[in-house]
């Protein structure tokens, strides 16, 4: 990966090469204007950095910090705000042209449950076959839907035919009230299993099961009654 551009990077130290900048010490204090080379050897006599914090002021800004230290802090920041940045996702929702009034309401308060989660709906009338001749029956289905759901949404733009579709992206209105998204259920524990159950036997009791069993099965032999075999009937003399 290429590293940033040069006009992109944090200035520090001898790469700072303007007139004069306005510099804070590591304390927070205002040190007033100075030119960069005395305030570069002020940082290097405490054995700390000059680093340049605001590019775009006039003059420069200039802090006295442990340059190590600056850029670990400002990852960090980074960091922070991405996890805390929420990730608008568009949910479609199909309709069909002849959607049953059961099935356009439950369609709807999915749709209205997407809002609420502050992500938005691509809410599309799907034709089929010869239906793609009608397509005012396909806005009069999104119509509706946008104007039984005004409250909450706002249409970005009119419903509009694209192939065998129609359709229409809806986001949430300022100030509609938020809900969390369910979080997705963690899977539950695998079972503990019996540290003994896995131990592998010795030889020596891997024998005394072997004889166990054996003994085991003489048992059962002499047991069991003796089994007779019958002796087969004698054949009747020929007349």
């Amino acid at each position: 990966m290429r590293g940033p551009r040069r006009d992109d990077r944090v200035r520090i130290n001898e790469r700072i090469r303007v007139r004069e900048v306005r510099v804070i010490d590591e304390t927070g204090a205002q040190l007033g204007i100075m030119a960069p080379a005395q305030a570069v050897a002020l940082a290097k006599s405490k054995g700390l950095d000059l680093v340049e914090v605001a590019a775009t002021a006039v003059p420069p800004v200039c802090r006295i910090t442990d340059y190590g230290k600056y850029q670990y802090n400002e990852q960090k920041k980074t960091r922070q705000a991405r996890k805390h940045q929420k990730t608008i996702e568009v949910k479609e929702v199909k309709f069909r042209p002849k959607v049953d009034q059961h099935d356009y309401d439950f369609k709807k308060r999915n749709i209205q449950r997407f809002l609420h989660e502050g992500d938005k709906v691509k809410a599309v009338v799907f034709f089929r076959g010869r239906e793609i001749a009608h397509p005012e029956i396909g806005r009069r289905i999104l119509e509706r839907l946008i104007t039984e759901i005004n409250d909450i949404a706002v249409a970005e733009n009119i419903p509009r035919m694209e192939g065998n579709t129609m359709h229409t992206i809806l986001s949430g209105r300022p100030g509609i009230k938020r809900v969390e998204k369910p979080e997705k259920p963690e899977r539950p524990p695998r079972p503990e299993v019996d540290e003994d159950e896995g131990e592998e036997m010795t030889a020596e009791e891997l024998q005394a099961e072997v004889a166990a069993a054996a003994a085991e099965a003489g048992q059962a032999t002499e047991a069991a009654p003796p089994v007779v075999a019958s002796e087969p009937p004698a054949a009747k003399p020929a007349e």
